[in-house]
């Protein structure tokens, strides 16, 4: 199975989580006399939501929202995790949750109106490329955080990166002869992505800058986009990036870093592009992953084709 959305070095959950999953697992097993095996897939599937929602600024199970568990089988769906395993996971987290209101005074269930995940995948929800140019212009760039912003942003869009691959992305990784990025994917796979143009101007101001006056100790491991604390940004951190902009840029659509990566997918096919191309760039070990944009493509082609053929107009 894929690895679930999680940082590869497994920080600590806060305590609030920690106490819920212990008394969680310990009524699985002792009040309900589940099977050891089972009840270490409830472990495994609670725990990887709680570092996410704690990634998320949440600080403990009783404040995430719909919305965030949303976020959560999405980006399991992002990753490859197929519809049975997510329905496990979306299993194990319902039967957390009526725990808690059983037991902790909980006064409302996320997961009531959560969809149990389909067998075939839903589309993927994608920006216009007037949205994201919206979005890609709202930093202030007369400040060291907005250049970082900016920059953040079209590389995100340039190279249609993942969250943890951006937050990862070190300066050594910028192979200034190619015009490309190196970056480290799943499973630490290594891909080379062209960077372009624009994006590539906006990292090297904001590494003239920008990047400087955010460094705050000797050693920054080379980390590329830094926080103001000058350590690598945290998943957090990056969704607001992403969440400020949308809504300076009057968006009225929630999003998420991903969007960015599924609009360079969508866009680069409506241009032309090749799937296998396309694939390579988003590093897919399997272009099946990469075939459920085409139906976006198509889609796009059913439009065109409506709005422009000689026998469609009135």
């Amino acid at each position: 199975m894929a690895a679930p959305p999680a940082d590869t070095s497994r920080l600590p959950l806060a305590a609030p989580f920690q106490r819920d999953l212990r008394r969680f697992l310990s009524y699985i097993r002792l009040e309900r006399g589940l099977a050891d095996t089972t009840v270490t897939s409830y472990a495994h599937d609670v725990r990887q939501c709680a570092e996410f929602l704690q990634q998320c600024g949440r600080t403990d199970f009783a404040s995430a929202t719909i919305d965030d568990l949303r976020g959560f089988l999405g980006e399991l769906a992002d990753l490859g995790i197929g519809p049975v395993s997510r329905k496990r996971y979306l299993s194990s987290l319902k039967h957390l949750y009526r725990y808690l209101i059983g037991t902790a005074g909980l006064q409302h269930d996320p997961t009531a109106a959560l969809e149990v995940p389909r067998t075939t995948r839903a589309l993927p929800d994608v920006l216009s490329v007037d949205d994201v140019v919206r979005m890609l212009e709202t930093p202030d760039t007369t400040s060291p955080y907005g250049l970082r912003d900016r920059a953040v942003l079209e590389t995100m869009y340039a190279c249609g990166l993942r969250a943890s691959e951006t937050i990862g992305l070190r300066q050594r990784d910028i192979l200034q002869d190619l015009d490309a990025l190196r970056v480290l994917g799943k499973g630490s796979k290594e891909r080379i992505v062209p960077l372009g143009r624009i994006a590539r101007t906006w990292i090297e101001r904001y590494q003239h800058d920008g990047r400087g006056k955010l460094i705050k100790h000797a050693e920054t491991d080379d980390i590329l986009f830094l926080s103001s604390r000058g350590r690598a940004l945290s998943r957090m951190a990056l969704w607001n990036i992403v969440d400020t902009a949308a809504t300076v840029a009057g968006l009225d659509v929630h999003v998420h870093p991903h969007m960015f990566r599924h609009s360079f997918a969508t866009h680069l096919l409506e241009g032309g592009a090749d799937l296998r191309a396309v694939q390579e760039m988003l590093g897919h070990a399997d272009i099946a992953t990469t075939q459920i944009y085409t139906h976006i493509d198509r889609d796009y082609v059913r439009e065109v084709h409506t709005l422009f053929h000689p026998r469609n107009r009135t």
